[in-house]
């Protein structure tokens, strides 16, 4: 195997490793984010309805903003992300959250 091959298989296993840091972070965030949204919106009626669902989606945007700054903090090169990292990040931390909060408004934990 030559030296070319072997640079790019290693710079193609970095990259990976920052995707999947990246990924987790995100991931990490929206599980946070849902907890909070679940404990800061409220008791819950009947139908699951929180009287402060509002503050919900702001706690899930401040989470996908807050991203850029753990990125800058553990050192990601910030440009190297483009439009569809940005959209691909804020997406899972948005998953992530509406699974956490919809499981824990329709579970009961008492």
């Amino acid at each position: 195997m030559s030296k070319d091959t072997t640079d790019k298989r290693i710079e193609k296993k970095e990259q990976h490793k920052k995707r999947v840091k990246r990924t987790l972070i995100a991931c990490v965030l929206g599980l946070i984010a849902g907890i909070l949204s679940y404990m800061l919106g409220g008791v819950p009626d009947a139908s699951g309805i929180q009287p402060n669902m509002m503050l919900a989606v702001f706690i899930l945007l401040a989470g996908i903003v807050f991203q850029k700054h753990i990125f800058a903090f553990i050192g990601i090169d910030l440009t190297e992300l483009g439009k569809k990292d940005w959209f691909y990040q804020g997406f899972m931390t948005f998953a992530i959250w509406f699974i956490t909060w919809t499981i824990l408004l329709t579970t009961s934990l008492l």
